[in-house]
C-alpha cells in the first residue's frame, strides 16, 4: 500500500464531507473539533470500492490468516460485504439485537466451533465497537485476533484492543490525514495543530490493574511496542522502519559517535564495533585528512555489518543554504549519510531545504528537541515547537534527539546523547545519563555513547557492555508496559 493512494483517498474522502471540521459528539460523549462520517460512501460506490480494496490489500500484506469476515454494525457492513463478494470469502453479520422471531441468533452466517473471525471496522476512537462485535463473536465460540479499520483517531483504540489480544491494523491515522490535508491546503497550520493538541490531550486508554481497577495515573501509559511491531506502522518513515528492524535483529539500540579525527580511525572504529551498533554517529568536519574515497569506504562497512550512518551535521541556516551545505561542498553529505540532524531555530524552511536534497534518495532527518549540555536552551516552549515542526514534516523527519521521550506517537524516534555506564558530568558542561536512565525511565529508543567507549581501553568490549545495558534496559521497558 503506498502513500500516493492514501493521499489520494484522504482528499476524496474530504472532498465528499466524510471529513468534517467543527464541534461534534462521539459516541462516547466526547466533544472532537473534527468528524470523521464514512456513513456518506454509501451514495459513493467508487469510493466504496476504492476504499474496500485498500482494506483488503492491508489484509494480504500482513498476511492475517482467518476463517470469516464480520463488519461492525452499521457503516462497516457494506465494506465487509463487498470484500468479501469480491474475494468470495465467508462473511458473517452481528447483529445489535436479536430477533425475537425465527432463528433469535445475534450472529448470522455458518461457522465451526474455534473459527478465527476478522473484524472490518470504518473509525476507531476508544475501540469499543470493535470489543462489542468481538464478545458476541466469542460467546458464539468464535475467536477474534485481529481488526482492520480504515481511520484510527488515535486516541487509544490500539492500546485498548492490544490490551485485550486484538491487534488493530489501521489503514490511516488521524495525523496521516490532517498532515495531507494541509500539504493539500485543504486546512490551516492552527487547524491541525488544534486537533494534534486535542488527540494527545485526549487519549481514551486507561489500563486496568489486575483487580480490575483503573490504574493511578503515574500508570497510565500506552501499551510499549516493541521495535519490531513499530516498524510495521504504517505511517512509519521508511528509515525508521529499516533502523527498528535492524535494531531488533542485532539487539542494539546503540549508536556509538565516532568523535575521532583520523578518517582510518574511524574507519577502523566502524570494522570493529559494526557488529554491536545500530548506527554510527559521524562529525566529518573534524577530520583531517577527509577524502571521497573514505565515504564510499564507510557506506561498505555500513552495509556490511547492517547499521545506518548519521552525520551529526546540526545544520542551522536557511533553507537555501541548507541545500547546499546538505548535497554539496567538500563532503557531499547526502551522498552518503543516512540521517543528518537539524535545529529548529531557522523555521520549517530548514526542513524544506534538507528534505529537497534528501527525500529523493531516501534520506531521514533528526530535529534536535534537547541537549545534553549544562544550560542548553533547548527546553519548554522550543521543545513543543520542535515536535509540531516534525508532526508536519513526516515525511522526513525521523524523530528527534533529546534527553527524553517528548512524544507518545510510536513512529517518531528519540535519541540521547551524554550516556556513560556511570551518571556525572565533565568540566565542560556536558551531563551524562546511564543507559537504564535514558531507555527504561525517559523512554528514549537509542543511547548515543562517545567517550564511554572511545576512552576505554578496550572498546570492543565497552561497546559490547553498552549494547548489553540498553537492550536489557529496553527489554525490560516493554516487559512492564512501557514509557
Amino acid at each position: 500500500m503506498d502513500n500516493v493512494s492514501i493521499d489520494s483517498l484522504v482528499l476524496k474522502l474530504h472532498d465528499v464531507n466524510a471529513v468534517k471540521f467543527g464541534e461534534y459528539q462521539l459516541k462516547s460523549g466526547m466533544l472532537t473539533p473534527i468528524y470523521i462520517d464514512l456513513r456518506v460512501l454509501v451514495s459513493h460506490p467508487a469510493l466504496m470500492n476504492q476504499v474496500s480494496s485498500l482494506i483488503y490489500q492491508r489484509v494480504q500484506d500482513e498476511g492475517l490468516q482467518f476463517d470469516s469476515v464480520c463488519g461492525v454494525p452499521y457503516t462497516a457492513l457494506p465494506l465487509a460485504t463487498i470484500i468479501c463478494s469480491r474475494n468470495e470469502l465467508p462473511m458473517l453479520i452481528r447483529r445489535k439485537e436479536a430477533k425475537d422471531y425465527g432463528t433469535k441468533r445475534l450472529v448470522e452466517g455458518s461457522f465451526r466451533q474455534g473459527d478465527t473471525c476478522l473484524i472490518i471496522e470504518d473509525t476507531v476512537t476508544s475501540g469499543s465497537s470493535i470489543l462489542e462485535t468481538a464478545e458476541v463473536l466469542y460467546k458464539e465460540g468464535l475467536k477474534v485476533t485481529d481488526a482492520i479499520v480504515l481511520m484510527d483517531r488515535e486516541q487509544g483504540g490500539v492500546e485498548m484492543l492490544a490490551s485485550r489480544g486484538i491487534k488493530l491494523h489501521p489503514i490511516i491515522s488521524m495525523f496521516t490525514l490532517l498532515n495531507v490535508l494541509m500539504k493539500a491546503e485543504r486546512i490551516d497550520a492552527q487547524t491541525a495543530q488544534s486537533v494534534r493538541k486535542f488527540i494527545l490531550d485526549n487519549n481514551t486508554f486507561s489500563p486496568k490493574e489486575e483487580n480490575g481497577n483503573e490504574a493511578p495515573a503515574t500508570k497510565r501509559t500506552c501499551v510499549e511496542l516493541s521495535y519490531g511491531a513499530r516498524a510495521k506502522l504504517q505511517n512509519v518513515h521508511p528509515l525508521t522502519s529499516k533502523l527498528l528492524n535492524i535494531m531488533e535483529e542485532k539487539q542494539s539500540n546503540l549508536c556509538v559517535s565516532a568523535d575521532v579525527t583520523s578518517s582510518q580511525e574511524l574507519l577502523q572504529l566502524a570494522e570493529s564495533l559494526g557488529p554491536k551498533i545500530c548506527m554510527l554517529k559521524t562529525h566529518v568536519d573534524i577530520l583531517k585528512d577527509y577524502t571521497a574515497a573514505f565515504s564510499q569506504e564507510l557506506q561498505g562497512l555500513a552495509e556490511k555489518h547492517n547499521f545506518l550512518i548519521f552525520e551529526d551535521r546540526k545544520f542551522a541556516d536557511i533553507g537555501n543554504t541548507v541545500k547546499h551545505q546538505y548535497e554539496g561542498g567538500l563532503y557531499r553529505i547526502s551522498s552518503w549519510s543516512h540521517i543528518v540532524n537539524a535545529h529548529a531555530v531557522p523555521g520549517p524552511g530548514v526542513l524544506k531545504g534538507l528534505s529537497a536534497v534528501g527525500k529523493p534518495l531516501g534520506r531521514g532527518c533528526l530535529l534536535i528537541a534537547q541537549m545534553s549540555s549544562q544550560g542548553s536552551l533547548a527546553t519548554g516552549e522550543y521543545t513543543k515547537a520542535v515536535l509540531q515542526m516534525a508532526e508536519e514534516h513526516p515525511d522526513f523527519v525521523m524523530g528527534f534527539i533529546c534527553g527524553s521521550k517528548i512524544t507518545k506517537r510510536p513512529e517518531f524516534l528519540h535519541m540521547t546523547p551524554g550516556v556513560q555506564l556511570q551518571a556525572g558530568g565533565d568540566p565542560l558542561g556536558q551531563q551524562y545519563s546511564t543507559p537504564e536512565e535514558v531507555i527504561y525511565n525517559k523512554g528514549s529508543d537509542v543511547i548515543i555513547v562517545g567517550r564511554g567507549v572511545l576512552e576505554a581501553s578496550d572498546r570492543l568490549e565497552a561497546a559490547e557492555s553498552y549494547r548489553k545495558s540498553g537492550w536489557d534496559a529496553y527489554a525490560k521497558r516493554v516487559a512492564q508496559g512501557g514509557q
